[in-house]
């Protein structure tokens, strides 16, 4: 039982464990090879993973092809996540996990909604013009570890619901909860999807990515340090800075300038392990303030106009995500709207509903 795999790993994290193995064709296969997994909190390895090679990305690949025509224990998984990447238990629990049901929630309905859409061309020509939605074939899932299972199953999940079949690789890092979810699908029992129609362009490769992010925090003279000041370290430190959403850039207005880099860095003296670290004095050109740390350290710098700042924002390669604190209602509106990033957070970040 699953319950009883999870208990095993989480109730004795100091001994030996088996070593794990890949999940393919719906059969856990041991590998010729093994690494170990290191706990970040300790130092020490505490079990092994696959080292997979060709022979068992090739067994897995042509088993997908083979295969192509309610999550509980949600406390024993944040264990895990914690001990494998390093994060905190209570931030696994509420983020990590919640998300990663959400997601195979979400799309397990989503398709039942998904149209294809279609528009009819008048004269002269009279025709209907349709979109046809088909499954891919098999997906290849590359997974990272600052956030393992969530954004394993913002993956598997609308590749798994559109009919796909798919072969992931978690990151070395942190694979066990992957491992895990296997034991999940197997207890669940896994439907076979349908057989791929046309092999024809093979070669003709998909991709999605989601990759990294320089984001740019903006904070106005009338921002309330009392209300948003801890939300803005978080943006900067929560979970080692390793969110690709992250704040790493933080234009302050001249005239409060000072004052926040003291606020700041005083709330930044209460992280542990690695200390958060707060840079100010770099120019917009330095390659701290142009390229993605991924770790807890933050740029400050100063500002005095709405045109001036999200102009210096907008100066990097990156346009994931930004934040901008400020009670004026106008600069929130014009400086949101100036920014070229895909999301704008004002006067908080990372706010996202609550799924249960």
């Amino acid at each position: 039982m699953l319950k009883n795999v999870i208990d095993q790993l989480v109730n004795s994290p100091n001994t030996e464990h088996e070593p794990l193995t890949n999940f393919i064709n719906n059969e856990f296969v041991k590998t010729e090879h093994l690494m170990a997994s290191v706990n970040p909190a300790t130092g020490r390895s505490w079990i092994q993973i696959p080292n997979s090679g060709k022979k068992d990305v090739c067994e897995a690949v042509a088993a997908a092809k083979r295969a192509f025509p309610s999550y509980q224990n949600s406390d024993g998984l944040a264990t895990l996540e914690s001990r494998d990447q390093g994060k905190p238990v209570k931030l696994a629990r509420l983020i990590d996990i919640p998300r990663c049901v959400h997601n195979f929630r979400f799309f397990a309905t989503a398709i039942l909604h998904h149209t294809s859409p279609s528009t009819v061309i008048d004269e002269p020509v009279r025709a209907v013009n349709y979109v046809r939605n088909d499954p891919v074939g098999v997906a290849g899932l590359i997974s990272p570890w600052n956030l393992p299972l969530y954004l394993l199953s913002f993956k598997l999940a609308p590749a798994l619901a559109t009919g796909n079949t798919v072969v992931c690789k978690p990151s070395e890092l942190t694979s066990v909860t992957a491992w895990v979810l296997m034991h999940a699908f197997k207890e669940a029992g896994t439907a076979v999807g349908k057989k791929i129609a046309e092999t024809g362009a093979r070669l003709n490769k998909k991709i999605s990515l989601e990759m990294g992010g320089k984001n740019a925090a903006i904070v106005y003279p009338s921002c309330d340090l009392s209300k948003h000041l801890t939300t803005i370290a978080k943006s900067c430190f929560i979970n080692q800075g390793e969110i690709c959403l992250c704040s790493s850039r933080i234009f302050v207005h001249s005239s409060v300038y000072e004052n926040f880099v003291d606020e700041l860095v005083n709330e930044a003296k209460k992280g542990f392990f690695i200390a958060p670290t707060v840079v100010t004095g770099l120019a917009d050109s330095s390659r701290c303030m142009q390229e993605e740390i991924f770790g807890p350290v933050v740029c400050v710098t100063k500002f005095t106009s709405i045109e001036e700042v999200t102009k210096r924002a907008n100066n990097t390669c990156y346009g994931l995500s930004a934040t901008v604190w400020s009670e004026n209602n106008e600069e929130l509106i014009n400086t949101a709207h100036g920014l070229r990033v895909g999301t704008v957070w004002c006067n908080t970040w990372l706010v996202r509903p609550t799924y249960h």
